[in-house]
């Protein structure tokens, strides 16, 4: 499902049926750019049910290059992190 799927599924809910196209846009949209900004910041978003997230760090550590062998350096690096939540895990 991309996102235009998404949105075209949450218009079909009947709570939200007097949504424009437009607005449910700007709300996923929204949404998106505040769980962003929030991980970015250093703050995790908890969706109770759904699941959280948030940033971590990976370490730098050695690594080969598959192609020759050769020993390569892997820089640090900070990255987003998706943990589902307890009750989408026993759903699946």
């Amino acid at each position: 499902m991309n996102k235009k799927e998404l949105m075209e599924a949450i218009l079909k809910d009947k709570e939200l049926s007097h949504l424009t196209k437009k607005e449910a846009e700007l709300f996923l949209n929204r949404m998106m750019d505040v769980v962003k900004k929030t991980v970015k910041k250093g703050d995790d978003v908890a969706l109770i049910g759904f699941g959280t997230f948030s940033k971590v760090k990976r370490a730098a550590r050695m690594g080969v290059n598959p192609a020759t062998g050769e020993k390569i350096k892997i820089k640090a690096k900070t990255l987003p992190k998706f943990k589902p939540g307890k009750a989408w895990k026993d759903m699946m």
